[in-house]
């Protein structure tokens, strides 16, 4: 296990480098000047310059491509060009309230997923099994936009159940009053897909040969279920889970914008609005490795809910 991990630790360094010189590459040539977009449109041919003499821009492309290295290596990526904020600092305030949001509307759409799944796979071709597939399909079909203007109007102004937008300094407060409404409706959304794709690969384990041979053994349908077929199709749901998680700490541009949500996601969508440079690279660059953090730590816990599975 040691030598697998630093195998996989020491593969990684290629594959950050390359993404490393694609953002280099995309913003430095085809993202426009810089400095004309910290100028402005009434910026004079001087202040410009000036501008871009701060910045480093008038240096060689290999100066200003280690200067970039030199922030990455030291994790000090500057100041928004925007709010003047340090872009450390911005992450380390507006993480955690994504993390409040995206965090339950993941465990959620799991934890229902998973038995729902597995009930109309088990009965599979059944009434409630066509029911439950029609209304997982009608779900898909309406765009999210949707769900959060008609449960905002029927939650929040209509019933007043809950509030439509706002945000405290308190997580308790949070949870209870902030939280509920835009993660009920995203596990609305969430569990129809997943409902789907793991009612599949139920499906795939229940049609294995080791399914009847327990059966004719004399195994109980709860026995089979969850000792066998549950664990046979963690491999999969695990690989699922491991694509969305790096979501939960970018968090959703539609929540975080539609209910005022000062997280990550709504930071970013401004980043872009803005042509904030600096903002957006560090969260591509810190998307990158969190992401092959996430696949190393998925294929590890391939090993621990199967332990055929050789890690080479």
């Amino acid at each position: 296990m040691t030598a697998y991990l630093i195998r996989r630790l020491w593969q990684m360094i290629p594959t950050l480098i390359g993404v490393v010189l694609l953002v280099f590459v995309l913003f430095k040539y085809f993202g426009g000047d810089p400095a004309e977009i910290l100028g402005g449109l009434n910026a004079t041919p001087e202040q410009i310059e000036a501008i871009r003499q701060q910045l480093g821009l008038n240096e060689p492309w290999w100066v200003q491509l280690w200067i970039f290295v030199k922030q990455i290596l030291s994790f000090d990526w500057g100041k928004s060009w925007a709010t003047n904020e340090g872009v450390g600092n911005l992450f380390a305030t507006r993480l955690p309230a994504t993390l409040t949001v995206m965090t339950p509307i993941l465990v959620l759409d799991v934890l229902l997923a998973l038995p729902i799944a597995m009930w109309v796979a088990y009965r599979r071709g059944s009434l409630t099994d066509r029911a439950i597939m029609v209304v997982t399909t009608i779900a898909l079909s309406i765009s999210f936009l949707v769900y959060v203007i008609v449960g905002q109007y029927v939650f929040g102004f209509q019933l007043g159940w809950f509030p439509v937008q706002g945000w405290s300094d308190s997580l308790v407060t949070n949870l209870v009053t902030y939280v509920p409404l835009p993660v009920l409706l995203a596990v609305m959304v969430g569990v129809a897909p997943q409902t789907r794709l793991y009612r599949s690969f139920f499906l795939d384990e229940l049609g294995q040969d080791y399914v009847r041979t327990a059966r004719a053994k004399g195994m109980n349908e709860g026995t089979v279920l969850f000792k066998h077929v549950l664990r046979n199709a963690m491999i999969p749901i695990l690989t699922n889970i491991g694509l969305q998680l790096p979501g939960i700490f970018v968090g959703s541009f539609l929540i975080e914008v539609f209910f005022s949500i000062p997280g990550l996601g709504r930071e970013v969508l401004l980043a872009v609005n803005r042509s904030d440079y600096p903002v957006i690279q560090a969260v591509t660059i810190y998307l990158a490795v969190l992401t092959m953090l996430i696949n190393l730590a998925t294929d590890i816990m391939y090993k621990v809910v199967d332990p055929r599975v050789v890690l080479k």
